[in-house]
């Protein structure tokens, strides 16, 4: 349903859709120039870039731009391939490979024609080739019909809206980076002791894994045990995408059968992933710092620590200096491994359990300043995902529609 005055378009009525093109054999290093000014747009790119394309990771030659399709500054693009439907708007001249296409000569303000785009990012899967991926081709993109107010005025106004939208959720985002950016650099001095908190002077020891606690070894839960409901449980998968340096919450929950066959966790338990692609994250920890019942999978060491705080050591343990040893420790080439017993010879420096504690205080308050921006964040994300609906499909009206009288008056 849409607003009388709204018309519905084809959006090859809109702009002419030109497909990308790619210099071949690929990988010829011909094709590329690192001193070069003209972007060579990856899928990724646009992934990372958002709205507008800034910077590219690769730029080309004046051989590989001849054969490849040139797209100057303030035009507008869309992925056509494996990220289906993604627009952004070139800041920049790049060139676009085949797995994209631009919206040449566009009857409508680029900006409105970017949301209007970012509104319909979600139904190509639905349009797309099915294969191992989904693909689109122009007359898919030129067919799509889409709700357009007739009137510039009002798709000005819809723009400048949501503009503004991505405003408020951009500077969250720059003020996010920011504060993890402060803390990062906070770690590395307090987990090195470059730099002490007021009132502690003692002097920090040198310490063994081992001697901290005791080892146990994850087990009894497979990928297909997991489901939505149950007992907490970890696999040690999610230690590298689902975690950081400590959790009070698990997310993953098994059956009560399959928890009765498990490795059960205790609050303050390490928690390491036994194996891992690459040597620099192999080993990862995290902190169970929460109360419910849990249970640790296969691949999972876990330490069980008799002495020293576990949220500063989840945050330790993870510090450039121990994950340079899990490194020469790991063994395996394909998939990397790390065992209880090397993970045993690791050496830290500890300092006093008290200014342990101030450390991870200091260092959770940081969190949660983060954790309350991205609430922030995820919250104006969702006002603007609500405005697109309202506003992009004439529900919610920035602009009063002119009576038929007006209209009649002004022909």
């Amino acid at each position: 349903m849409i607003p009388a005055d709204w018309e519905v378009c084809h959006i090859r009525d809109l702009a002419q859709i030109v497909r990308g093109a790619s210099p071949r054999p690929i990988a010829d290093t011909r094709w590329f120039d690192t001193e070069s000014e003209v972007g060579w747009l990856r899928i990724s790119d646009v992934a990372r870039e958002g709205k507008y394309i800034q910077k590219t990771q690769q730029s080309l030659s004046d051989l590989g731009v001849a054969r490849s399709r040139l797209v100057q500054s303030g035009k507008l693009v869309m992925s056509m391939a494996a990220t289906v439907g993604r627009p952004a708007i070139t800041t920049k001249k790049v060139c676009i490979h085949d797995g994209f296409v631009l919206f040449d000569k566009p009857v409508l303000p680029i900006e409105y024609f970017y949301y209007l785009l970012s509104s319909i990012e979600g139904q190509w899967a639905e349009r797309g080739q099915t294969g191992s991926q989904v693909n689109l081709n122009t007359h898919l993109i030129g067919s799509a019909p889409v709700p357009i107010p007739p009137r510039r005025e009002e798709q000005r106004a819809i723009a400048a809206a949501l503009s503004d939208a991505d405003a408020l959720i951009e500077s969250l985002d720059r003020l996010i980076a920011k504060k993890r950016a402060i803390k990062q650099a906070a770690m590395q001095q307090l987990l090195t002791g470059e730099a002490r908190l007021p009132g502690f002077e003692r002097e920090w020891e040198s310490r063994r894994l081992e001697s901290l606690g005791t080892f146990y070894k994850g087990y009894g839960i497979k990928r297909d045990d997991v489901r939505d409901e149950g007992v907490a449980c970890i696999r040690y998968g999610e230690i590298y995408t689902r975690y950081g340096d400590y959790t009070h919450e698990l997310y993953s929950r098994i059956p009560r059968r399959v928890a009765d066959s498990a490795f059960e966790l205790r609050q303050g338990d390490l928690l390491f992933a036994g194996s891992g692609e690459t040597a620099e994250e192999i080993g990862m920890c995290m902190a169970y710092l929460g109360q419910e019942e849990a249970y640790a999978g296969g691949d999972i060491v876990v330490l069980r620590p008799k002495h020293g705080n576990p949220e500063y050591l989840g945050h330790l343990l993870n510090h450039s200096s121990v994950v340079a040893q899990k490194m020469r420790l790991g063994q395996g080439d394909a998939v990397v491994h790390i065992s209880a017993r090397s993970l045993g010879q690791i050496e830290i420096l500890l300092p006093p359990e008290a200014e342990q504690d101030a450390i991870a205080r200091t260092l959770s308050d940081m969190d949660l300043e983060i954790g309350a921006l991205m609430k922030r964040r995820d919250k104006a994300r969702g006002i603007k995902q609500g405005m697109m609906q309202e506003l992009l499909t004439g529900r919610t009206r920035l602009v009063e529609p002119q009576s038929q009288a007006a209209e009649e008056a002004q022909t």
